[in-house]
């Protein structure tokens, strides 16, 4: 190891990445798969995973109902696809569209399935652009794939692994914006340029349609092809929560909708609705932040719209989420993070607002259209901790009121669920917030400060943690009357866009004030102590258990970091960790490194302090955090000689995993650690 940190994480960016995790990894992980109860809850989970009776989640494309699927006879998985009156059965017949497995054995290649982009102008469906990715990382290649011969297509359209992304504009024309060579890609890895490109061109002739500034993040366009509002636009995303979007006319004139730049905009069939991040005056009227707003695209273009509110937030709730079928809009409220669903329907010249009855009163609940340019019908999920996934399919009607609600599928119990109880408790951070949090534990809890409990967060770019069934968390932990509690704390998006900047840059430390104060509701109630309680988080997850090792290490008994960010100090130079400063700060500026090296764990590390255990755990593919963050940590704790398990896996990109068996490795190395230093 040289003595410069920021030369040798250069050179472990390299072809000596693998090498350097051999000799420097304790092996420790390799002990931990080694013992009986790790095998045992790896091969529980993988079966969970690769269990047939799992919901198969499905997207209408024309006729047919697509599921991508994965088990032990395809551990890359299925495209495949059905008919809905056979979905609806207990054991629909599938089609096989593309075999992953079979692709990698021709090609000798590693994919992973990204997605898939379908031409939904033609009838049948014929045209899909598959993206497959090398390990599981970010950037994908591009190929053109025809559904009805089920082949690829020859001298179709086809794209070399980059970030970025495609759109149909017809059957022979894309919009393109990808790593078209030198200097057209942003300071965070994403392309700046977006082109046109014919068929039977060559990419290199592409048309150029926009091209953003060297400091931008991001440059994208799609076209919406439902009939009759056709249109074409193009995204300039200056920063993480800042951008611009542009309609763009047959002749190539852009014209800027006139929001702010903060704002999340989409447009569906008439309607423009825009999501506040910030206080807004329009037309001599005020619209807070949080607030979502509605308005005939046309007129609000033109300046002449009447504008809508149809969500403002208040205390206890924010919106998550909102999809259009074709004539409604569908809102997810969470209330303290429980959601409910609201249905709004453009009446007269206003809207009408009806909640859904029948819904579980606490929980997580998602919906999405099952085809929002032809239909008003939702597909539902419900879940919680506790209770398996469900899945229906209802309609609204044209007053707008859910009907027909039919439940299709419903995942098994993976773990036994009898003797546990879910609950939400509030903690009171440093400053004096109160801060939601969810408790899973055993009915008859001591409450004498001895259960293992593992406490999970993530407090970041406006993501709400809420409430969902996890097979392995229950297979892994829970069974064996161990505590899981999930902390709601600032950073998130459980209570709006206000939650999530009172912990933004310098602020950042509201959100390990918020962890931390869990940490201690928990051993105040005695439903844990110190030195049973771990910490765990992934991506700015991990980025908080970092701050935890090195600001409150006397309140963990064991942490595991995961894809972690941890030197704050070089984060926007490597992948894409440019597109975060939004988030955290840019620390080449020394004004505003003063406050992030206050919560930059790598720079924070004391050799001479005592820290609880650590696991480790990155991806040698995961092109979106570099896995440098934890082998520069791990190596330092090492040398320090502190109690540090590391394991990189070799696949996975930023998800850590690019099959079941992996996911399930995954899961159960945590776990094991945790049951080993709990």
């Amino acid at each position: 190891m040289t003595a410069d940190p920021y030369l040798w994480l250069e050179e472990v960016e390299g072809e000596d990445a693998l090498k350097w995790v051999t000799q420097r990894n304790s092996e420790k992980s390799a002990e931990l798969a080694a013992v009986e109860s790790f095998t045992e809850t790896k091969g529980r989970i993988k079966a969970a995973l690769d269990s047939e009776e799992k919901i198969p989640a499905v997207s209408k494309i024309g006729d047919f109902y697509y599921n991508f699927w994965r088990d032990s006879q395809h551990e890359r998985g299925l495209w495949r696809r059905t008919t809905l009156d056979s979905y609806r059965g207990e054991s629909p017949e599938w089609e096989t569209v593309l075999d992953i497995d079979a692709l990698n054995a021709e090609e000798d290649e590693n994919w992973v399935w990204h997605g898939a982009s379908i031409l939904r102008t033609e009838t049948p469906r014929r045209r899909a652009l598959i993206y497959l990715s090398r390990g599981g990382a970010d950037a994908s290649v591009t190929r053109e794939f025809d559904l009805v011969n089920k082949t690829w297509v020859e001298d179709g359209f086809n794209i070399e692994e980059s970030k970025g992304g495609v759109s149909w504009i017809d059957a022979d024309t894309l919009f393109v914006y990808t790593d078209f060579g030198p200097g057209t890609m942003t300071p965070s890895g994403y392309p700046r340029q977006v082109k046109k490109w014919r068929r039977g061109t060559p990419l290199d002739q592409a048309e150029l349609v926009y091209e953003g500034q060297e400091t931008d993040m991001f440059i994208g366009a799609h076209q919406d092809l439902t009939p009759g509002f056709e249109r074409s636009f193009v995204t300039r995303a200056l920063a993480f929560y800042r951008s611009e979007e542009y309609l763009l006319s047959d002749d190539g004139r852009l014209t800027q909708i006139p929001v702010p730049i903060s704002a999340e905009v989409s447009v569906h069939r008439e309607w423009i609705t825009i999501e506040l991040r910030e206080d807004w005056e329009y037309a001599g009227k005020k619209y807070s932040a949080g607030a979502l707003l509605a308005a005939n695209f046309d007129d609000f273009l033109a300046g002449s719209a009447d504008v809508h509110v149809v969500y403002e937030p208040d205390a206890a709730s924010s919106l998550i989420g909102y999809s259009w079928t074709r004539n409604h809009l569908v809102l997810n409220v969470l209330v303290d993070v429980v959601s409910r669903v609201r249905v709004l329907t453009f009446t007269g010249n206003h809207f009408v607002e009806r909640e859904v009855e029948g819904l579980p009163a606490t929980g997580s609940i998602g919906f999405r259209p099952v085809d929002a340019v032809e239909s008003d019908d939702l597909w539902l999920t419900v879940t919680n901790f506790l209770t398996p996934t469900t899945l229906s399919i209802a309609s609204i009607n044209a007053d707008g009121n859910v009907e027909n609600r039919e439940e299709l599928k419903s995942s098994p119990a993976f773990f036994d669920a009898e003797n546990l109880v879910s609950e939400q408790y509030f903690a009171i951070s440093d400053d004096g917030t109160s801060i939601p949090y969810f408790v899973v534990r055993p009915k008859n809890l001591a409450f004498d400060g001895t259960a293992p409990t593992l406490l999970s967060g993530y407090g970041g770019f406006e993501i709400p943690r809420t409430p969902i069934y996890s097979a392995g968390l229950g297979i892994g932990w829970l069974e064996a009357g161990r505590v899981y509690v999930l902390a709601n704390i600032r950073g998130g998006g459980e209570y709006g866009p206000a939650w999530h900047q009172a912990a933004l840059k310098e602020k950042r430390h509201r959100a390990y004030e918020d962890f931390a104060a869990v940490a201690r509701d928990l051993v105040h109630r005695k439903i844990t102590s110190a030195e049973h309680l771990a910490g765990q988080g992934g991506s700015n997850g991990g980025l908080l258990t970092g701050n935890m090792l090195v600001h409150y290490p006397e309140l963990f008994g064991a942490l595991v970091i995961q894809v972690p960010l941890l030197d704050m100090k070089r984060y926007n130079k490597l992948l894409a960790g440019a597109s975060w400063m939004a988030e955290y700060g840019d620390p080449d500026d020394p004004a505003q490194w003063e406050f992030i090296k206050t919560f930059s764990p790598y720079h924070l590390f004391d050799p001479a302090r005592d820290y609880p255990p650590v696991l480790f755990t990155t991806s040698t593919r995961d092109d979106r955090v570099h896995p440098g963050h934890a082998r520069k940590l791990a190596a330092k704790m090492l040398e320090a000689e502190k109690d540090v398990t590391y394991y990189e896996n070799i696949e996975g990109g930023h998800g850590g995993a690019a099959n079941n068996e992996q996911a399930a490795h995954m899961a159960a190395l945590s776990y094991e650690f945790l049951r080993q230093r709990l």
